[in-house]
């Protein structure tokens, strides 16, 4: 995942929330990995606040955090009836601000990453889920996860699943703590369209969470790229 906005102020902007919601010390960040802390959003009375959560929700009454790397990702066919979700589901729905993520392709030790994005470099806002989990000996660990869907026609090309990508309309519904519709949620839960997303293949630098810099969005030319 990547959030590379340069001016907080127009970040929190883009997400309604208060400029004091993104801390001041914020950069831009190009490889937002799993286990990672990061920004959600979620709705407190009637406005929205950003926090910062750990990526990879954990469920409030697990012992310890050993499953977080299996919880990034929730499906949305059966995120309301997993015993690791159904209660975020019903009460604890948040976005996940991102400007782009990354699929790959190829076999294991050689994997070819691609960045995606919208095609004019603006904000994509995730469906997620949020959880805030105490460990036994600490303070309390807010925790979040991406809900996913089948991927749509463009992006199977590289994969079979992708980000629940919400427009406006579909993120006030989506954290909305009054809907108790499940049917009406799952609505919400689609591909996105076709023409919502552009790739280009990057460096398998990427593949790395100890590198970060702005070098790994640079378009790199493949004998066979996939688009």
């Amino acid at each position: 995942m990547t959030l590379t906005h340069r001016d907080r102020l127009s970040l929190a902007r883009e997400l309604g929330v208060v400029p004091e919601a993104i801390p001041e010390d914020f950069k831009p960040r190009y490889n937002i990995a799993p286990t990672q802390m990061h920004f959600i959003v979620r709705l407190e009375r009637e406005d929205r606040v950003c926090e910062t959560a750990r990526w990879g929700l954990i469920p409030h009454w697990s012992k310890d955090d050993k499953n977080a790397y299996k919880t990034i990702n929730a499906r949305a066919e059966t995120a309301e009836k997993s015993p690791a979700y159904r209660s975020a589901f019903k009460k604890r729905r948040c976005l996940v601000p991102a400007d782009g993520f990354y699929e790959w392709q190829g076999p294991k030790g050689n994997r070819q990453p691609y960045w995606f994005h919208r095609p004019d470099g603006g904000l994509l806002l995730f469906a997620g889920l949020y959880e805030i989990w105490t460990p036994e000996d600490g303070k309390p660990v807010p925790t979040f996860t991406v809900v996913t869907t089948e991927a749509n026609e463009y992006l199977s090309r590289i994969h079979n699943r992708m980000p629940v990508i919400l427009d406006e309309e579909a993120q006030d519904a989506w954290l909305d703590p009054g809907e108790p519709d499940v049917d009406s949620l799952k609505s919400l839960l689609k591909p996105a369209p076709e023409d919502a997303l552009a790739a280009r293949p990057v460096s398998q630098d990427v593949n790395n969470v100890k590198n970060h810099g702005p070098e790994l969005l640079d378009e790199i030319v493949l004998d066979k790229p996939a688009f």
